[in-house]
């Protein structure tokens, strides 16, 4: 088992930047593969990037490529969402997400995701 907290969340204009954090407890942090996921109203629930256990592997959704960067330090049991270039449809409530069965290719599929994070709202205002 592990717990996950999400904080960072805000409001920030088109065009900012806002850092997610996710601190971990529980199981050794470094057993997961992480991800970082988002849902917006009315949308089903997608993957914005995850990286592997030693964070060798990454991957990313398309429509934040070039734009986000997702990393972990294991030392302090903790994933990170830079987000850059925000923009309106940016717009979500992100989660933080531990995979207890991480592969590569790394998941994308929600379910594949056993433990999340209660959500840190993101809004970009245009």
């Amino acid at each position: 088992q592990v717990q996950l907290v999400e904080s960072g969340g805000g409001l920030v204009q088109t065009g900012g930047s806002l850092r997610l954090s996710c601190i971990t407890s529980g199981r050794t942090f470094s057993y997961y593969g992480m991800g970082w996921f988002r849902q917006a109203p009315g949308k089903e629930r997608e993957l914005v990037a995850a990286i592997s256990r030693s964070g060798g592997d990454i991957a990313y959704a398309d429509s934040v490529k070039g734009r986000f960067e997702i990393s972990r330090d294991n030392a302090k049991n903790t994933v990170f969402l830079q987000m850059n270039s925000l923009k309106a449809e940016d717009t979500a409530v992100y989660y933080c997400a531990a995979d207890p069965r991480p592969t590569i290719p790394l998941h994308r599929r929600r379910y594949e995701y056993d433990f999340w994070g209660q959500g840190t709202q993101v809004t970009v205002s245009s």
